[in-house]
């Protein structure tokens, strides 16, 4: 099972090498993807397009992923994957209570980002 072709996802990320690499998978399994680089674009981008799914950074400068995710929550219920060097119990407990859907750490293969994307598009 394959990302459908021509979702649209929201890549927010402040690393520009993450982003242009996360934009490059997303585009090669057939998705339209526009991309942020700060939680307050992102936001901005996401309430404009309403996407199918967000990938979502945790460390950014700012407003981190937490506080963006939080403030999608609050008039979206668009999927959110979110992504980060932290995988500790406390991060993800608290990405769930904010709503996050899924959660993949750096450093990731290209193949479980797909999937857990496609989860995300399929549910």
């Amino acid at each position: 099972q394959e990302v459908a072709e021509g979702d649209l996802v929201v890549v927010i990320e402040d690393d520009g090498d993450i982003r242009a690499l996360l934009r490059t998978i997303l585009e090669a399994s057939g998705c339209d993807v526009r991309t942020a680089s700060s939680g307050a674009d992102g936001i901005a981008l996401v309430d404009d397009l309403l996407p199918d799914a967000i990938t979502l950074d945790v460390s950014m400068p700012v407003m981190d992923g937490f506080e963006t995710a939080t403030e999608i929550r609050t008039r979206h219920t668009i999927p959110i994957l979110m992504i980060s060097a932290r995988a500790d119990e406390r991060a993800l407990s608290r990405a769930r209570d904010i709503g996050v859907d899924a959660f993949v750490t750096k450093p990731f293969r290209p193949r479980d980002l797909r999937q857990q994307l496609t989860a995300l598009l399929d549910a």
